[in-house]
Formats: structure tokens, sequence, C-alpha cells
């Protein structure tokens, strides 16, 4: 259930993505009860696709039917799963070594091919899939997608399949970060069989992966599906032998059906966080999460060009008295730009994270003062308006301007026309997830115009000169100075107002065990049924 790379909603995980995206509400529409056999149910959104590259919210299911190259651990070291080995000795040129003997789910063996197919398919601009993006630094895929006309090739160049179990990947620039870009929330790095070229319509309702479990089932609309463990799987073998997942329109609903019982794992909504606690006990599992809740900037407005205001604006907000108020402690102030949970992120970097009223009105009168209203807007219908009236509030009062409002859209999808239109014209909500812990993500995806999330409306040429050197650096340590470097950089001109670094937070009944939460969200193959 990991958020989305994207100014998304900051409530729980891929369910509130949906409804994040969709702007849905209601009821479940799925089945009661838990998984038999050894199982367990799993609350989930609606999944958009289940093919590895096109889906947007399917992360849970794909992450138990895939297996993806390698995974990391909450301190940043890499492991390999499919892979034997990814190695490189200038950043640049890596080669991918698989283990032998894997095999998709009906059989078929899992070989360089088969990721090269993938990749491509999912690289190929007219196919317009979701995952597009995560394959852009690899060399061969401006070509894959023109600004204009066709696609004279339908294969990226730096994507070589040497052998059964050889891959050499070839990057458009040196990147140490390559290999972290692998891991299981890297959807479009997944491999796919031959089934899902032939046949891509049928493949999307039951994928078939080369994961712990397998389809027993196409996925029903709005009821869900029960997964099986798969007897051949070559990986560490799965707690349990079955999964249920049932899919949610409402993550409350989901709450209350864990708390009778009839579902056994749930993301906790937002609006639960001050009670989940005395409901649930210690079957409450979080994770700090490599996510910045922050609020954008309308930077191309002359009233916000002066850097002394938007510091006055982020030292007026009290964000522990909030964190208490609205999220029940459950969240963390931001003092940088990229969560502790990314590696070797360095925090206490932002001077103008700190309440401080005084400093902040003399901030502000040097800046020239402000006149008028001053607007947040926030999407509407998903559990962010104590939140942001309590910003609104904090704001007027100790700056002393007289109307600061918070101001809901009628949905996410008026939010995200305005945020993208640039017809915002104060503060608006805004959220990054990195799918993969690196701090690299994080600073390319807000503050570079390639970057994906047009949230910041910022980037700076000095910005994308440090971040080149930090990706080409091969020494782990070296490069994550520098990208502290590059954080440290942006913060002197302050483009966002950060404000919380977001957790995973889940709650389970007590018919489960060993439910952890980490860098890719909650361990679902780690999960055993009690009974």
């Amino acid at each position: 259930m990991p958020r989305s790379p994207m100014f998304t909603a900051s409530a729980s995980l891929s369910l509130a993505l949906v409804l994040a995206l969709a702007g849905c509400s209601g009821g479940t529409q799925g089945g009661s009860g838990s998984a038999k056999d050894g199982g367990f149910s799993v609350a989930v959104g609606e999944p958009d696709h289940l093919t590895p590259g096109r889906s947007t919210v399917g992360w849970d299911q794909l992450r138990v039917l895939f297996a993806p190259l390698v995974k990391v651990d909450q301190q940043g070291k890499v492991s390999y799963v499919q892979a034997r080995s990814v190695t490189s000795a200038d950043a640049k040129h890596w080669t991918i070594k698989l283990r032998s003997g894997w095999t998709f789910h009906n059989g078929e063996a899992v070989t360089a091919q088969s990721y090269a197919d993938a990749w491509n398919a999912t690289a190929y601009g007219p196919n317009g899939w979701a995952a597009n993006g995560q394959l852009a630094g690899i060399e061969g895929y401006a070509a894959l997608n023109p600004a204009k006309g066709t696609p004279k090739t339908k294969t990226l160049s730096g994507v070589q399949v040497v052998d059964a179990t050889t891959l050499k990947v070839t990057l458009t620039s040196p990147d140490s970060q390559f290999p972290l870009q692998l891991t299981p929330n890297q959807t479009g790095f997944y491999p796919m069989p031959k089934a899902a070229f032939t046949n891509p319509a049928a493949y999307d309702k039951k994928p078939i992966g080369n994961g712990p479990f397998k389809m027993t089932s196409a996925w029903t609309a709005d009821k869900g599906t029960t997964v099986s463990d798969y007897a051949a799987y070559k990986g560490t073998k799965p707690k349990s032998s079955a999964i249920t997942f049932k899919s949610y329109t409402d993550l409350n609903t989901a709450y209350t059906d864990a708390l009778a019982g009839n579902t056994d794992v749930i993301g906790v909504p937002v609006s639960k966080y001050g009670q989940v606690k005395a409901d649930f006990g210690d079957r409450v599992f979080t994770y700090e999460a490599p996510s910045l809740e922050f609020m954008g900037l309308p930077l191309f407005d002359k009233r916000f060009q002066d850097v002394r205001l938007r510091k006055a604006l982020s030292m007026a907000i009290d964000r522990s008295a909030v964190n208490k108020a609205i999220y029940g402690g459950l969240y963390t102030p931001a003092t940088s730009l990229t969560p502790p949970s990314e590696v070797g992120a360095e925090t206490d970097l932002c001077d103008a994270c700190t309440y401080d009223p005084t400093e902040a009105k003399k901030l502000l009168a040097e800046a020239g003062g402000w006149s008028g209203e001053l607007t947040i807007t926030y999407p509407g219908g998903l559990g962010l308006d104590e939140l942001y009236k309590a910003v609104a509030n904090q704001i007027r009062q100790n700056l002393g301007i007289d109307k600061v409002t918070a101001q809901p859209t009628a949905d996410w999808a008026e939010f995200s026309e305005k945020v993208i239109g640039k017809k915002v014209t104060g503060l608006s909500h805004a959220h990054w997830g990195a799918l993969y812990p690196s701090m690299q993500n994080t600073l390319r995806g807000i503050f570079t115009k390639a970057g994906g999330c047009v949230c910041s409306n910022y980037s700076a040429a000095a910005v994308d000169t440090l971040l080149r050197q930090a990706d080409s650096e091969t020494d782990a340590a070296a490069a994550q100075r520098l990208y502290n470097d590059v954080q440290k950089r942006i913060l002197q001109d302050f483009p966002v107002i950060p404000l919380f670094y977001g957790s995973y937070i889940y709650a389970a009944t007590d018919r489960v065990s060993g439910v952890t939460v980490g860098p890719a969200d909650v361990e679902l193959t780690q999960i055993a049924a009690a009974g």
C-alpha cells in the first residue's frame, strides 16, 4: 500500500491513493470474513490494472505476485531476490545476473528476455503505461518517447540480453542509485511471461508472476480475489498459504470491518489516527515512510518571490501541536526535505521549519508584509479539513494576517486540475512518496523540471548540476553527502513548506501475527494466520 510519487492525499497508502485519484467514497464491496486454510485478508482499493507496468494502485497485489530483482532493508542495504548480482564499474554500464531455475506461475522459465520484453513494453510511449517514467534513465528511452510522432523502434537500445540469465543495461548517464530502483515498488522493472503479450486483456485481470503467490482466479471488480502460495517459488517462502484481497472504496469501512474481525490487515485512515491505539492497542504497526507532506507555493506569483515571506509562513506553523491534535502524534514534524528513512538523509537542516512566531513576524515585515486574503487549497473529501484549518488558524494568529482561509476543492480531480493548471493563488496541499528509499527520488521528483511532481513550481540549474554529481558518485557515503548538499542548496531558496514526514500506519486483528512494515511497505509475505 505505498504512496504514489505525486502530490497525493496524506492518507494511508494505496487504498487512500485510490480515493485521492478517483475521489470516490462509499462502503465496501468485498466479501466478509477472512481467508480460509491458513490465510488472512487484507483491505485494498480497486486496482486500475494488474499488469505491473500499467498499475497505479495495485502494489499490494503485485508485490506478492511478483518477485523483485532486489530489496532494501531499513538500513538501506541491498539484498538480492531474483537477481544474483547487479554490478557496475562506472555506474553507467550495469550487468544484472539472474538466478537460474526460477519460473513463472505457468511454468515458463524466467529469463533475461522476460525482463527485456516487459521493460520495452513499459517504456514504449504509445502504450501509455503508468510506470513508463521509471525506465527514463535507460539509454534509448527518448527514442521510445519522442515529442512528436510514432517511435521508430519498440526496444530500449540500452537493454541487451546476453544470455538466459544475463542482462546488460546502459544508462544515459552514471547513476549509482540504479540498484535501489530495482526494488519492489518500482513495478516497471518486473518481468512478464509470453502470455502477457498474447492475451493482454486476460493477463491484466489474472497476471502470471514470478513471486511467492499466484492468482487462483481472476480479479472480480469491486470484490477482489484470493491468491495462494506458489509451491515452485525459489525465494523465501511466505508464512501463510493464502491471502484474500478485499476491495474497498472507503478506508473507514475497512477500519470498522477490522474492529469487527472481518478484515485482518488494514491501512489506517487519517480520521482514525487519534483513536487507533485505543481501538487496536499493540496491534498498530507504523514505519516512518520515505515520504514528505508539504505545502506548495505559487512561485510564479510575484507576491511569493521573497524567500523571507516563504520562511515566515513556515515558521508560523507549530508542527508538533498539529501532529498531536490531528495525527495523534503518529507523524514526525519535518526538519529537512528528505525523510530520514531515505538512505543517509540528514535531518535538522531546515531552520525555517522551527516554530518561532516572533521571528516569523519579523521576516514578514522585512518582506513587506501581506495584503489581502491568503488561501490554502486542498482536495476535499479526503479527511484533510482539520489539518488545513489548524494551519490556517496558526498562520492568521501568528502573523497577524486578517484573512487566511483553508479552501477545499470539490474533489481530487478539481484539485489536480487547479495545481497542474497553475490556478492556485496561495498555498496548496502536496505529498511525495518515494518508491525507493533514496534521497535521489525525492530531490529529483519534487525539485527538477523532469521530476514528475508539479507541486513545487521550482527548478534551478545549480540544483540540477549538484544532482548529477551525486548520481555519478560511486562511493555510497560520498553520494549521500552530495545528496544532502543538494537539499541544503534547495533550502536556501526555500521553495516549499515542509510539514511532516509521512508514516505507513497499519492495524491488524489478533488472527494474524508477524505484521512488519518497512521501506517497501507492509510485508504481506511475512504475515501468518494465527489459526
